[in-house]
């Protein structure tokens, strides 16, 4: 004699591979946009210090020329522009996101960072 989940269970059998299909690119998709979350966050740590290191450079007289080939050894395809206010020289990083997703979105990172003009 058969028990009564044995005949449920059997009749079942092909909805968890149904259920795993549906559900498998969903979780893969959210999984991909959490790592490329993680990668922007990076990507925006790296900027803002790379506009601290050129207002810096900036604020001891640095050639602008000189700073934007800085800029462009710690962040790739990032364009500088440089501000000044009273006393203060500063340095606005923006680039596009390097992770593709994203990047199609129109998603673009800033860090902008100031510093004290002729000081050490």
């Amino acid at each position: 004699m058969r028990s009564r989940w044995a005949e449920r269970s059997a009749g079942d059998a092909g909805t968890v591979t149904a259920e795993l299909a549906i559900v498998l690119p969903a979780v893969v998709l959210v999984l991909g946009c959490c790592l490329g979350a993680v990668q922007v966050v990076g990507q925006q740590v790296r900027l803002t210090d790379a506009a601290a290191d050129a207002a810096r450079a900036l604020s001891r007289g640095d050639a602008p020329d000189q700073v934007a080939a800085l800029v462009a050894n710690e962040v790739r395809g990032a364009g500088l522009a440089v501000q000044t206010y009273e006393n203060f020289v500063c340095a606005r990083l923006s680039v596009d996101s390097s992770f593709a997703a994203f990047a199609l979105t129109g998603l673009r990172l800033e860090a902008r960072s100031c510093a004290l003009a002729g000081g050490l």
